[in-house]
């Protein structure tokens, strides 16, 4: 059967690629009829979550070429969130998924590769990975570096990265000594991996699974565990039979994947960002998303396990209590899930049927959900006429209304400054705004200042508002995402200290209680501020980005020379019309 790398072995012209390839040590004299598939490695020292992925990938390269396949490994950047948090750096972590997806691109397009193997695990890489498989609809099969063990401290108190953020501002309030904060550095990350909390890097992993990308329990083993050696090594061995089926990614992400996907999401109270990247995933797919379907798909499906930060189970109790697969089979028995779609193991059913749920207080049973609605959701309104995301999952039932007088800051640092410095009291409403993709430029996480407020004790007393983003380990009334953002002169560029500002969970709305005379006076009278940005790359982000209602993708290079051709939002009544 024909390959997509005969292009660079076939034919008496191909001589001098085959001549390089030899000298590779690579390939072998019997090797010329096999699949050629890129092993996509993500390994890098700086990232507890890839620092063991060099030896997964040797792992993997050896059962791809069990299975009868060529494996050429490559590698891609990654950006540690944690790490990057709360300096300019982390302005840094959404623009790595573009330039992630244009990598891959770059080099299965450019060396003609029949299937990928992808191995990513943190943040950013996962969702970028993905949206180059879909755009490049090569055969492909992921399988990430597993979770890291949840942490203890010196009682067997279950701590994990949240439980240091949110004690640094415990340590600022003077609740706890420094003593106390030291505990907590030294013992909350155990082990390589991805945090063991249900963060962002978790929360994609586990959506792998029901998009149909990867197989069961990789959202769940943990990394340099038997199992996750195990989960590897089929993984590596499926990669043959996908290209030869010319099984591809766009024939297993399709709009039902998606509904699955969220489905999930929202039974297990994920990270926001899962929002942003599966929408950016479904615009490489083709497929249009509108925010509203996210809200269709969280009223129908029940939130079942209250996983850190939002809850008391970290990663491993949910892979003790079955694991990704039993949260499905709980969903599938009340028919929310399309089970006979293709994925990379089978049908779908086959992966719901791979374990049944063993803790009923891990993974809840549908007749005694926390909520009857998921742990997500998208708010609209005057604030947020193109949407925002609030993980609900981690809201206290008193904030799940809330009304209060805006306190406004134009930064993420200013915020921190004000936080720490008391002038945001119970009540309020914290406004964080020019911190969306395009104003950042960047969206960066607001994981300092979220923790921050619940180290002082004011997570369940005051809301935050903001165009920028939040990470998977934030809990508490945070809304964000807000689009437009002020960067394009969304109205949360024209909010006031004083402003009334009303966040309510249950009606899905978020409101700015000004009227609309006032709103347009505001409007004409306040430059929309732009910031002065010294890096170079940002400040292309920063011209081809969108908001985050469309994924924060970067425009194409024809919208950029054709401003008339360029996506538009479309908006009703106030909502997304159903276009990114």
């Amino acid at each position: 059967m024909p390959m997509r790398s005969d292009a660079i072995k076939r034919g008496p012209e191909r001589a001098p690629h085959r001549s390089l390839l030899r000298a590779t040590g690579v390939v072998g004299e019997g090797d010329w009829d096999k699949p050629f598939v890129a092993i996509v490695n993500s390994y890098v020292d700086v990232v507890p979550g890839h620092v063991h992925l060099r030896e997964l990938g040797a792992l993997v390269k050896e059962a791809v070429r069990a299975a009868g396949a060529v494996p050429f490994e490559f590698n891609t950047i990654g950006v540690d969130d944690g790490i990057a948090m709360g300096h300019e750096g982390m302005k840094l972590s959404l623009p790595s998924r573009e330039l992630i997806a244009d990598c891959v691109e770059t080099m299965v397009s450019a060396h003609r590769f029949d299937g990928m193997v992808c191995i990513p695990n943190c943040d950013k890489i996962t969702p970028g990975m993905l949206m180059a498989a879909v755009r490049l609809d090569v055969p492909a099969v992921f399988v990430s570096g597993g979770p890291m063990a949840t942490g203890r401290d010196r009682t067997g108190r279950p701590i994990d990265l949240i439980s240091v953020f949110e004690g640094v501002g415990a340590f600022r309030a003077g609740s706890i000594g420094a003593e106390r904060l030291h505990e907590l550095e030294s013992l909350a990350c155990p082990s390589c991996g991805s945090c063991s909390g249900l963060f962002t890097a978790n929360s994609m992993n586990c959506l792998m699974e029901a998009l149909g990308l990867a197989l069961p329990f990789n959202g769940t083993a943990l990394a340099r565990s038997a199992e996750r050696e195990a989960l590897a090594r089929a993984a590596a061995s499926r990669i043959v039979a996908l290209v030869a089926a010319d099984l591809t990614p766009r024939k297993i992400v399709t709009r039902e994947a998606l509904d699955d996907a969220f489905a999930l999401d929202v039974a297990m109270g994920g990270s926001t960002n899962t929002v942003l990247h599966t929408l950016a995933i479904a615009n490489e797919a083709g497929v249009p998303y509108p925010l509203e379907r996210i809200n269709a798909v969280a009223d129908a499906t029940p939130h079942l396990a209250k996983v850190a930060p939002s809850g008391p189970w970290h990663m491993d109790d949910v892979h003790r209590a079955g694991g990704v697969p039993a949260i499905l089979e709980r969903l599938a028995s009340i028919g929310r899930l399309h089970l006979d779609r293709p994925t990379v193991a089978g049908t779908f059913r086959d992966h719901v049927a791979a374990a049944p749920a063993s803790d009923d207080e891990v993974i809840r049973p549908v007749s005694r959900p926390h909520s009857a609605r998921g742990g997500l959701a998208i708010l609209f309104g005057s604030l947020a006429p193109e949407g925002s995301v609030v993980k609900t999952a981690g809201v206290a039932p008193s904030m799940r209304r809330h009304s209060g007088p805006a306190v406004v800051f134009e930064s993420q640092e200013d915020a921190m400054g004000g936080i720490t410095g008391g002038l945001v009291k119970a009540g309020d409403v914290v406004v964080i705004r020019h911190e969306g993709p395009r104003g950042g430029p960047g969206m960066q996480e607001m994981l300092s200042p979220t923790s921050a407020l619940m180290g002082m004790g004011l997570g369940e007393k005051v809301a935050l508002v903001t165009d920028g983003r939040f990470s998977g380990g934030t809990r508490g009334a945070c809304v964000g995402h807000v689009s437009p953002e002020a960067g394009e002169g969304g109205p949360i560029a024209f909010v006031r200290d004083g402003d009334l500002v009303t966040v309510d969970l249950d009606a899905r709305t978020l409101d700015l209680e000004v009227a609309p005379g006032e709103m347009e006076r505001r409007r004409a009278g306040t430059p929309i501020l732009r910031r002065e940005v010294a890096s170079r790359w940002l400040r292309r982000y920063r011209a081809l980005v969108t908001n985050a209602a469309q994924g924060a993708v970067l425009r194409d290079g024809d919208d950029v020379a054709a401003p008339s051709a360029a996506p538009r939002r479309g908006v009703e009544s106030g909502r997304l019309a159903g276009r990114f």
